[in-house]
C-alpha cells in the first residue's frame, strides 16, 4: 500500500501574494493570526518548536521528507499551478528535482483553477488575478516540455510506466481529450506508456470521463463535508444529526459521522480512497469557517486502518493523505505544539500492525 500525501507550496514569499495580500505573506500569516471562536476550539494551530519554515530555506523539504518516509509515507503530491505558461508557487518542486539527495518520490496535482482573491466582505465574490486559459497545441506542448524533466525523474510516481499525473477540475478544461491524448503522444516519445491520469472528485462535481482518465480519487473531505451540509444542514442533535450550527453560524461536522459516511461508500478498481487529519479553516474564514469537531491522532489512525482494508479488498496500491502542511485548513500531519508526531505514529503503527498481520 503506497501512501501519498497532499504538499501545499504556499509557505514562501511569492510576488502574487506580496501585491495582494501585504509584504511578507504566506500561508503561516494566516494561521499565526487565527483566534479561538469557542469554548475549547483548537486555534491558533502552533508548530512544533514554532517551525515555522520557509520552503525555500536549504533543507526544509529535506527534513519533511526524511520525516514522512520515517512514519511510512510513500510520497508528496505537490500542487501545481500553471496559467498558460506563467506558474506560482513552483519554486519549492523546482529545489526538489534539483536536488537529487533527497530519496523520495512525488507527483503533482494541476489545481487548474483561475488564482484568485476572494473579499469575503462581499457575499464571497472573487476577484480573479490570474485566468486560466488552455490554448492548443503550442500551449500544451509548453506544458508537457515543463513536466517533462520531473516525468523522466526517477523518483516521480509512475504507475503501468506512465507519469502519475493528478487533474483538480477536469470540466473546466475545453479541450481535454486532445490535450492529454497529444500529452500522451509526447510521453511516449520519452519512452513512457503514456500517463496516468487521476481525476479529482471533489464537493459536488461529477467528474466527465474518458478514455483518457486512468483513475480518480475522492477530495475528502471536501467530496462528503459537501454532501453533508447539503442533507444534514436542518438537523440538530436531538434529531440524530451530525450538522451543527452555532451562534457565529459556523458550521461544525462531526468527524466521526463524516469518516463513516466516506467509508461506506462503494469504490472500485482505480477508484483511490482519501484520508484525512482534520479540518478548520477558520484561520483563512474566520466565523463563515467549517470545523471539524472530534478528530485525534487515535482516530484518524482507526479510519486509515479501515481505508488501507477497504482499499486493499479493492484492489488499490494508493491511497491519498490529506494533507501533510494545510496548516490553514487545520489539516496536516506535520508536528505541532498540542499532538507533537501522534498522526505520523498513528501512520507508522498502522502499516506496521498489517505487515504483521500478513506474516
Amino acid at each position: 500500500m503506497k501512501l501519498i500525501a497532499m504538499y501545499l507550496p504556499q509557505f514562501h514569499e511569492i510576488p502574487e501574494n506580496n501585491d495582494v495580500w501585504g509584504n511578507g505573506f504566506t500561508e503561516w500569516v494566516n494561521v499565526k493570526k487565527a483566534k479561538p471562536l469557542f469554548l475549547g476550539h483548537n486555534q491558533p494551530r502552533i508548530p512544533l518548536h514554532d517551525d515555522y519554515y520557509d520552503l525555500l530555506e536549504c533543507g526544509v523539504m529535506e527534513r519533511q521528507m526524511k520525516l514522512a518516509k520515517r512514519a511510512g509515507i510513500y510520497g508528496f503530491c505537490f500542487y501545481h499551478y500553471w496559467f498558460d505558461g506563467r506558474m506560482v508557487l513552483e519554486k519549492p518542486a523546482e529545489m526538489l528535482q534539483n536536488n537529487k539527495k533527497i530519496d523520495f518520490h512525488y507527483c503533482f496535482s494541476w489545481a487548474n483553477e483561475p488564482w484568485t482573491k476572494t473579499w469575503h466582505g462581499a457575499g464571497g465574490n472573487k476577484e480573479i488575478l490570474i485566468p486560466q486559459n488552455y490554448g492548443g497545441e503550442e500551449e500544451w506542448e509548453a506544458h508537457y516540455q515543463y513536466f517533462r524533466p520531473y516525468f523522466l525523474d526517477e523518483r516521480y510516481i509512475k504507475e503501468d510506466d506512465k507519469p502519475v499525473l493528478m487533474i483538480y477540475r477536469l470540466r473546466n478544461i475545453p479541450h481535454f481529450n486532445d490535450m492529454i491524448r497529444y500529452w500522451n503522444t509526447c510521453a511516449r516519445k520519452d519512452g513512457f506508456s503514456g500517463i496516468f491520469i487521476i481525476s479529482m472528485n471533489r464537493c459536488r462535481e461529477n467528474v466527465w470521463k474518458s478514455r483518457w482518465v486512468n483513475a480518480s480519487v475522492d477530495f475528502e473531505p471536501n467530496r462528503t463535508k459537501a454532501e453533508m451540509i447539503d442533507t444534514k444542514a436542518a438537523l440538530t442533535p436531538k434529531d440524530g444529526g451530525s450538522l451543527l450550527w452555532n451562534r457565529f453560524a459556523m458550521k461544525c461536522i462531526d468527524y466521526k459521522k463524516l469518516n463513516e459516511m466516506m467509508l461506506g461508500k462503494k469504490h472500485a478498481k482505480d477508484h483511490f480512497r482519501m484520508a484525512f487529519v482534520d479540518f478548520d479553516d477558520s484561520p483563512r474564514r474566520n466565523t463563515r469557517a467549517i470545523i471539524m469537531k472530534g478528530s485525534s491522532p487515535r482516530r484518524f489512525g482507526k479510519y486509515l486502518r479501515k481505508t488501507i482494508r477497504l482499499s486493499m479488498q479493492e484492489e488499490n496500491e494508493y491511497v491519498f493523505l490529506n494533507a501533510w502542511n494545510e496548516w490553514g485548513e487545520g489539516n496536516y500531519l506535520e508536528p505541532d505544539t498540542r499532538h507533537g508526531y501522534s498522526y505520523l505514529g498513528q501512520i507508522k503503527k498502522v502499516l506496521d500492525d498489517l505487515e504483521k498481520e500478513k506474516e
